[in-house]
């Protein structure tokens, strides 16, 4: 492997970065940190690039009630211990924006906005995913304290109330189902007048006697005072505007893959999601990907976690091949 005299500094409460890593996190969600755990643990030099807050989007759920071991605790605390853990192990953090990759071979140097190039031998991507926004007035503002983009995570805060769904695929009308099981009425509102949703999703929903359907309509504000009381509605036909007395929204109107970085450099799909195998590898040797960034049916905390471990390890053998410290 090259070796390389690159003094990249040193980060404050730690001791100086390493030259060259072993490997690499781009994210420092519960997928990257995960993986971080794991390669500190293999006593790895193991280094996570998060360019916003720890935690992804975990850190927006106020309480988590579906992560095993935990009956209810606060997303953000999850993700303390997490980094904590991350931390104790030897997990080098910082704060820095990856704008691309080169592959040098045995050697990859990531390139950040900031001008610093830091280089490893691997790197995991577990850059996640965003939800895709309304737009509307209001929802940044009450997220977290009535507007929710995951139903299997907060659903059962609204037990007895009644909530609307924001969507027309096959997520929206799913977790309008799912969502019945703790709210009094679910309203689902769609811009058109069909839904694009499987129809097997499609009769489970129009079957549901709590489940109540505005067609051609868009939400124009979510309002209230601590918490959402209410959204304001627009039909997109005839222009009238109303007013719908909800205390959640619940929005399904997709997820954006934070991969634009690298658009060329390993394979995805149409919409920007990671190709990898079982082992987490993607199609660029030494380069893994986990998370809600890669192809995959179904995006929770837990299966996240789940692919940080397999890409943490096929890393940690990559290196030791690369290094032929391999145990076979």
């Amino acid at each position: 492997m090259e070796e390389f005299n690159l003094n990249l500094g040193v980060q404050k409460k730690e001791t100086a970065l390493p030259e060259v890593f072993d490997v690499i996190i781009i994210g420092g969600g519960p997928a990257g940190l995960t993986a971080a755990i794991y390669n500190s643990r293999a006593r790895m030099k193991t280094l996570i690039i998060e360019k916003q807050a720890m935690g992804g989007q975990v850190i927006l759920t106020s309480e988590v009630e579906d992560y095993p071991g935990f009956e209810n605790v606060a997303g953000i605390t999850l993700v303390q211990n997490m980094e904590k853990q991350a931390r104790n192990f030897g997990t080098h953090i910082v704060y820095e924006e990856v704008e691309k990759i080169m592959d040098k071979g045995e050697a990859k140097e990531l390139h950040c906005a900031s001008g610093k190039i830091y280089k490893t031998c691997a790197v995991i991507i577990a850059s996640g995913a965003g939800y895709r926004q309304l737009g509307a007035l209001g929802e940044i503002r009450f997220r977290g304290k009535g507007v929710s983009y995951c139903g299997t995570c907060d659903g059962a805060f609204f037990r007895n109330q009644e909530i609307a769904v924001v969507g027309g695929g096959d997520t929206a009308l799913e977790e309008a189902v799912f969502l019945t099981r703790f709210a009094k009425k679910v309203s689902v509102i769609h811009r058109r007048d069909t839904f694009r949703g499987a129809k097997i999703a499609q009769e489970k929903a129009f079957a549901n006697p709590k489940i109540e359907f505005i067609y051609d309509t868009v939400v124009e504000e979510i309002a209230g005072d601590r918490g959402v009381e209410k959204v304001k509605l627009k039909n997109i036909k005839n222009g009238k505007v109303s007013d719908l007395a909800v205390t959640g929204v619940f929005i399904f109107v997709g997820l954006i893959p934070n991969t634009i970085f690298l658009k060329g450099f390993v394979k995805m799909d149409e919409a920007g999601y990671v190709e990898v195998n079982a082992e987490m590898k993607t199609s660029v040797s030494g380069v893994f990907s986990c998370g809600d960034c890669n192809i995959k049916t179904f995006r929770q905390i837990v299966t996240a976690c789940g692919d940080g471990a397999v890409a943490a390890y096929s890393a940690q053998h990559y290196v030791d091949r690369v290094k032929g410290t391999e145990y076979i």
